[in-house]
């Protein structure tokens, strides 16, 4: 996986040889179609947080996860038909560039600082959590798992911008989503089939699927995923730098539109492959929970221990497929780097480096644009502290 990762970014830095630009190498010339872009906007949306994490919490708290559903739709809809015109219509690089011509350069520069920063810390939590999982449970290398991930997503960053982003985006979704499937589908020949898996979820109230208590501090109903949930999301698709960036690099508004609505499917497909993990892993762990077993760590860490620890359980007879499980996780630790990456290299060109420097030419702004894809990847590398 990240090998073929790697060469992706080879291709297109040298098979094509069209990145002379700073707009070729953040935007890929604004010359990318739907179905791409769709894909890559759902793998930077599934983070190996979401791969590891949602099915532990649908184990713990029920399938009630799955009304984000609703809250996807919503966000979609809003963001194709609110956000994404404005932005299309400007062709800005930075959404940030917005706030410069709706208010002023301070308010641009605070966006533009906060963003970075919150961006290197996050990236440096969402490749360290994983690694640390895998670690405890399959005593997969925390070193390596972290230097395999910068290395060669800084790589395919470097190398072939966006555009390389973007289809090792599609590449990584394939992964996860067959790595999902080998688990449900074992886990249904292990159980004795779907059926069972649910009947054992129903008979363990773990298919609530509807919860109205308008109370706000219980952990999920319906209010909270949907109204809560939809404003959350909406700050991600409607104006988070990552997933504008992608969806305005589509060579038309209407093929940006469609991404998006091609992605809500991509979303609702990874959604109930999560919800299903969640339920297999009660299915198979009900009667004997891992925690008070002793089988997993602190409940602080169960969270994303448990898919782990259910891959090595009922598919350590077939050689390869916990492997494909490493690689899915890693998938969506990958798309989502990758995509903070370029989006930080995008932020710091257009909302830093030009506006100081207005007479840099493209071809200058194209090398300083790689230059800052190796650098803030370090930054969010240093970000982890002391452990590294």
């Amino acid at each position: 996986m990240l090998l073929i990762s790697a060469v992706i970014g080879i291709y297109y830095a040298f098979a094509g040889r069209g990145q002379k630009t700073s707009k070729d190498f953040l935007m890929g010339g604004r010359r990318m179609t739907a179905v791409p872009v769709a894909m890559s906007l759902t793998a930077s949306f599934m983070s190996a947080v979401t791969v590891l994490g949602t099915p532990s919490e649908v184990y713990r708290f029920g399938a009630i996860f799955s009304i984000f559903a609703i809250t996807y739709f919503f966000v979609v809809v809003l963001s194709a038909e609110v956000f994404l015109p404005v932005f299309y219509k400007l062709e800005i690089t930075s959404t940030y560039e917005y706030l410069g011509l709706r208010f002023n350069k301070y308010v641009r520069l605070c966006g533009t600082i906060l963003f970075i920063v919150q961006t290197i810390l996050y990236t440096g939590i969402v490749i360290y959590a994983p690694a640390l999982a895998l670690n405890q449970v399959t005593g997969f290398d925390l070193w390596g798992a972290v230097v395999a991930t910068g290395v060669v997503c800084t790589f395919y960053c470097t190398m072939g911008g966006l555009k390389a982003v973007i289809w090792t985006d599609v590449f990584q979704v394939g992964i996860m989503v067959a790595g999902f499937a080998s688990v449900i589908i074992q886990a249904s020949l292990t159980q004795g089939g779907i059926n069972t898996i649910l009947n054992d979820a129903y008979n363990g109230g773990r298919l609530n699927f509807w919860n109205f208590d308008p109370n706000p501090l219980q952990r999920h109903t319906f209010w909270t995923i949907v109204i809560g949930g939809t404003f959350t999301w909406t700050s991600v698709y409607g104006v988070n730098q990552s997933q504008v960036q992608r969806y305005i690099s589509c060579k038309s508004r209407f093929q940006a539109k469609m991404s998006l609505y091609i992605n809500l499917l991509a979303l609702w497909l990874i959604l109930a492959c999560t919800v299903l993990c969640g339920l297999s892993l009660y299915s198979r762990y009900h009667d004997c929970d891992p925690w008070t077993a002793k089988k997993v760590s602190a409940p602080d860490q169960v969270q994303y221990h448990l898919m782990p620890y259910l891959v090595l359980d009922i598919l350590q007879d077939y050689p390869g497929l916990p492997g494909l499980f490493v690689a899915c996780a890693y998938s969506g630790t990958l798309s989502t780097v990758s995509s903070s990456i370029n989006a930080l290299a995008a932020v710091t060109v257009e909302d830093l480096v030009k506006p100081r420097f207005p007479s840099l030419s493209e071809r200058s702004l194209f090398w300083i644009s790689q230059g800052m894809s190796k650098f803030l990847f370090h930054n969010s590398i240093l970000a982890l502290g002391d452990d590294f």
